[in-house]
């Protein structure tokens, strides 16, 4: 930390030690970005008033870091020449304060940048502020936060002052500026609203193994427990359904499925088909990862889902690709009576 009382008091170098000992940045760093700004506003200004620059040489900018009074010096075949134009020292007092505040501003987003950083993988709450052309614009406290399109919904219609729990995936960087990405559409929301609303997952008696999501249309995620008499999917569902019943209003109505982990595969794959009932798991290749399901027709459409939704995502949640075929209804069985009946006629 700087120690302010030992710097001389002037308006300049008091702003440049605020700066410093404020904001953590180096008051080296903050004179050489006001001298290549004056450097730049300096030639920008010979431009617009026609005086041509030496070709040959080098300028610079000389700044008292005291006082803020700044020189602009040629230097040609080893010699100094000062050609500071008249009333330029105003120009370079204008220059100066804008780059105070423009690395105020910087070091400021910097700190929030850092805030966050340690936050990534977690939920935050936000408010939705404008777009950015596909991008939306999420307000989450003190900072300001990017949704790219493929972290968005598709189904979810967004609009300014909408406030949604989004997931804080990470910091990432673009043109030499950080953002702060969320998303809605990352599997890792739900693992984490279902941390939020059950004591067991966040406690870690009850651990999601597994989660397969289709933004908007279903999810389903595999539970197993760590603690004997623990009941991992009663544990997630709750009480009349209370606990995953506050996740799915989170999503927006998405459909959630809990489905018990299980190591044999065969009882894992009948399981994540839910809510198909009387699956059969009659082939399973643990090498291929291939596996053959029979159901009863009337469950047909319910295991293979809407566009094959329900058997996809129970594919990605097994690691299989499940095939599922409609099991042969055999015919019943006649009594006596009915076959002597039939004999008759």
């Amino acid at each position: 930390m700087i120690d302010l009382k030992r710097i001389p008091k002037t308006e300049f170098s008091a702003a440049v030690a605020q700066i410093a000992g404020e904001r953590g940045i180096d008051p080296k760093v903050v004179i050489e970005s006001i001298k290549a700004a004056i450097l730049a506003a300096f030639k920008r200004d010979a431009r617009e008033r026609g005086v041509a620059l030496e070709e040959e040489g080098e300028y610079q900018v000389k700044l008292d870091p005291e006082t803020g009074e700044t020189k602009i010096i040629l230097i040609r075949e080893g010699k100094e020449k000062e050609v500071t134009p008249p009333g330029f020292g105003r120009i370079a007092a204008q220059t100066a304060k804008q780059v105070i505040l423009q690395k105020i501003r910087e070091a400021e987003k910097e700190a929030l940048i850092r805030q966050f950083k340690k936050r990534v993988g977690t939920l935050v709450n936000g408010v939705v502020l404008r777009f950015d052309g596909p991008r939306v614009i999420v307000s989450i406290g003190k900072a300001e936060a990017i949704m790219p399109r493929e972290e968005q919904v598709k189904k979810e219609h967004y609009h300014s002052s909408q406030r949604l729990v989004f997931y804080l995936k990470e910091i990432r960087e673009e043109d030499g500026r950080k953002y702060i990405v969320v998303s809605r559409a990352a599997p890792e929301l739900v693992v984490e609203l279902f941390r939020r609303e059950v004591p067991e997952v966040t406690s870690g008696a009850v651990e999601i193994k597994a989660i397969a999501r289709r933004p908007g249309e279903r999810t389903k995620v595999a539970v197993a427990s760590t603690q004997p008499g623990v009941d991992p999917v009663g544990s997630c569902v709750g009480q009349k359904g209370v606990r995953v019943q506050a996740v799915i209003r989170e999503l927006g109505e998405e459909k959630v499925d809990v489905i018990p982990y299980s190591e044999n595969a065969k009882q894992f794959i009948a399981a994540a088909l839910s809510p198909a009932e009387k699956v059969e798991v009659v082939e399973v290749d643990s090498e291929t990862k291939q596996a053959r399901v029979l159901v009863a027709e009337d469950q047909l459409a319910m295991a293979i889902g809407d566009k094959g939704e329900n058997v996809t995502l129970a594919g990605q949640l097994t690691g299989y690709e499940i095939k599922v075929e409609a099991k042969e209804e055999k015919p019943e069985k006649k009594s006596k009576k009915e076959k002597r009946q039939e004999k008759k006629e």
